[in-house]
Parts: structure tokens; sequence; C-alpha cells
């Protein structure tokens, strides 16, 4: 043993560099500060990693404030982001990458081998110290494809940061539709209800015909099932909210009827250019083909390389006598040249190439869709508010005072009410369906995040 020190000491200035290079440490934040940039930038909220408890008490005072009045859209999306569970467990994809990152700048364990071994009168003791020089020499490339990962990372996890924002507020909006829906069907109910009491009474005292009694009953079973129905819709749209928002129960308040449609729709200018500027799944794309581009110059390089490992020896024999040396192994190229190698990793570069510009080209036209549906119910929801229910409110004005007047009796009434069942509900419909695809545009802008699996599949196999 006394003999191998010196050989370490003497071997120390070699490997020294090698320990200085290898100090990766972990980041104060873990990369969430590129995620939590996202959400004030493009959605004007707060993100709280919860990784300590005073984190999660943090968040849930927040919460707590939010949910003592009614909710807004904006309140709806805080929530969500702040308390949904598999938001949070997402966010701890950015440790894992960046463990890996850190793990990637650690060098490898040397390998220690003693061994005593004796012919005859003669003994050999064999000592040897064994350090992988192909992990070494390949430690800053390695490091670097780490690094990716874990931008790629990150990207990943502000899609599904944006993806659950862009949920939540599409399932607020849908919850208070439901709401609205409702209220509206109960007014219809009681109606209907008068007018089947009022039927059946005057059936009784033979001023009513079954024909017209059978009307007004039907048109109370069609009133009470869609009551049923909306009532429906709601628990559905209400739990899925609650969902989404991380919540234990349904008790929180919601306004009784959606926003005010804005005066002027947004205009389509510099969209597509916005999106191409800014949408995350090109900026993937990007990176996924530059990482691809690395490893594609990575194996060129590096073909004949398979294994390759140096080690110190040292040998003691029983005459006293001492030998010295460095061992190498290394891969000869006599059968595989390494030619697949290369045409693989140029097959996979051009594959992310073209799928890049795939990702551009099928951007552009989902912000033109986007947008087009964004125009296009607008204008419907314009209509209704301009000119079909206050047509329809004016018709029922008409009525009451002719009904006042004794020009008509009360199942007309009953009936113009009946009449514009289908009016309210489409302007209810009409105003819920705008402002989910205003979300929806507004996504489009930032990005799709169904486009992201590939590009990680693609870099994987390129690294091979």
């Amino acid at each position: 043993m006394n003999t191998f020190l010196p050989l370490f000491t003497k071997r120390l200035p070699f490997i020294l560099p090698f320990i200085l290079a290898g100090c990766t440490t972990f980041s104060s934040d873990g990369g969430f500060s590129a995620v939590e940039q996202t959400a004030g930038q493009h959605l004007n909220k707060d993100l709280i990693w919860q990784r300590s408890n005073s984190d999660k008490v943090s968040a849930a005072q927040r919460v707590g404030e939010l949910l003592g009045s009614p909710l807004s859209a904006d309140d709806a999306v805080q929530i969500a982001l702040l308390n949904n569970r598999g938001l949070q467990a997402t966010f701890f994809k950015l440790g894992i990458a960046e463990s890996d990152v850190v793990q990637a700048g650690r060098l490898p364990n040397p390998g220690f081998s003693f061994s005593r071994t004796h012919q005859g009168g003669e003994v050999e003791i064999s000592r040897s110290i064994v350090v992988n020089i192909a992990r070494l020499i390949m430690m800053p490339a390695t490091i670097q494809i780490e690094r990716r990962r874990f931008q790629q990372t990150q990207r990943e996890v502000t899609i599904q940061m944006l993806l659950l924002a862009a949920e939540a507020r599409k399932a607020y909006y849908t919850a208070v539709a439901a709401d609205q829906t409702v209220l509206y069907m109960q007014q219809v109910k009681q109606a209907a209800d008068a007018g089947a009491e009022l039927a059946r009474r005057m059936l009784q005292a033979g001023n009513f015909n079954k024909l017209q009694q059978a009307r007004e009953q039907s048109f109370y079973a069609e009133a009470t099932l869609n009551l049923v129905r909306a009532e429906q819709m709601k628990t559905r749209s209400r739990e899925k909210l609650t969902r989404l928002m991380g919540l234990s129960d349904t008790t929180y308040a919601l306004p009784s009827r959606l926003p005010d449609l804005p005066k002027t729709p947004d205009e389509q200018i510099n969209m597509e250019q916005l999106a191409m500027s800014q949408r995350l799944d090109i900026e993937e794309a990007i990176l996924n083909t530059e990482q691809v581009a690395k490893n594609l110059g990575l194996t060129k390089a590096t073909r004949f390389i398979n294994v390759l490992n140096v080690g110190a020896i040292h040998n003691s024999f029983n005459d006293k006598s001492n030998e010295n040396g460095v061992e190498v192994s290394l891969e000869l190229p006599l059968f595989d040249w390494g030619d697949a190698k290369v045409t693989k990793a140029e097959s996979i570069y051009m594959q992310a190439v073209n799928r890049a510009e795939e990702v551009a080209v099928n951007a552009r036209s989902q912000v033109r869709e986007a947008y087009a549906v964004y125009r296009a119910n607008f204008d419907i929801a314009k209509h209704y508010q301009d000119e079909i229910v206050p047509l329809n409110t004016r018709v029922s004005k008409e009525n009451l005072l002719r009904y006042n007047g004794m020009l008509i009796g009360v199942f007309d009434l009953l009936a113009d009410a009946r009449s514009q069942i289908n009016s309210v509900n489409g302007a209810i419909e009409a105003y819920r369906d705008f402002w989910m695809a205003k979300t929806d545009l507004e996504l489009s802008l930032i990005g799709q995040p169904g486009m992201t699996s590939m590009g990680n599949k693609n870099t994987s196999s390129g690294e091979e």
C-alpha cells in the first residue's frame, strides 16, 4: 500500500483539472424563473412552486382570499395556477432535469483493483486505478446535451402551465353559462307550471278542450326535462372547474351572468408574426434541431470510440522489483467503420429540420384559424345582442300591452314566452363561445402543447 500512494500522488496533477471542471452545482431557483416569467408576461399571473411548507401556506392564503368573493375568470385561472396539484407535479420535472445536468458534471468514480497471485515460490501483487477516460473526454459535450434537455423541459413545463390556464378559463366560462342557463330554465319551468295548472282548471271548468290542455302539458314536460339537463350540465361544468382549480368542494361563488362583449373585436394585425416570435413550440423545435445538429458533429468525431479506459498500473514481484505503466484499451474499426451511425444521425437531423418547418407552418395556420373562429363568434354574439334579443324583447312588450288591453289571452302570452326560449339559450351559448374562442386565440399566439413529444423522442435517438 505504501508503494501505491506515491504513484497516486504523481497522477494527481493529471486528475485535478478534471475534478475542478466537474464542479456543477444546482441553481437557486431550479429553472423555475423562466416558467414564472412567462406566467407574468403572458397571463399576468403569479406562480408558486410549492417546495416547502411556507410556500404551501402562502399559496393557500392567496387561494382563500380569492375564494372570498364571486370569482372572475382571472381569479379562476390564478387559483388553478396556485392550487392544481398536477401542475405542481409538473414543476418537479425541472428538478429531475436539473439533477441530470448536475450529474453530467460530476466526475465518474475511479475503479481500484488489487490482486495477489503466486506461482511456486513467486508472488505477484497487482494494484491499479481505472478511470473512464471516454466519460471524462465527453463530459463537456454531455453537460451541453443535458443543459439543452433542461431547456426543453422548461418549455414543456411552461406549455403545460399555459394549457392549464386556458382550460381553467374555458371551464369558467362554461360553468357561468351553465349557471345562467339553469336560472333561465327555472323561470321557464315556473311559467310552464302556471300554464299547465291553468289549463287543467280550465279543462275542468269546460272552457278548454283536451288538445289545448295536452299542448300545455307537453310544454310543461319539456320544460321539466330541459331544466334537469341544464342542472346536469351545471354540475358537470362546475366539477370540472373545481378539479382544475384543485379545490375539494364546489361551494365557491360564481357571477350570475357572463361578461359583456367588448365594443369592438381585436384586429388581426401582425398576429402571425407575433406567434412566430413567441410561440414556445417553435422555440422548442428550433432547440431540438440545434441539439440534433450538435449530436451529428459529435457522432462524426467519436464514431470509432466506444469504450476508452485508462488505468494506472503498479505491479510488485517477490524479487522486490516493480512494474509501472498505463494501460489503454481502444476499439478499432476493423469491421464496423461507423458509417451507419453517421447516416442515422444525418437522417435524424433532416427529420428534425422538416418537423421544425412543419411546426412553423402549422403555427401560422392555427393562428389564422383561431382568429377566424374568434371573429365569427364575436359577430354571432353581437348579432344576438343587437338584433335577436332586442327584437324578442320588443315583441314581448307588445304582447304584454295587448294582454293588458284584453286583445290576447294568457295562453297567447305564454306561447310568446315559449318562442323566446331558443333565442335566450342561443344568446347565452353565443356569449360563452365567444369568450372560449378568445381564450383559444390567446393560446394560439403562445404555443400549442400537442407538438412537443416527437421532438424529445428524436433528440434521444440522436444521442445514441
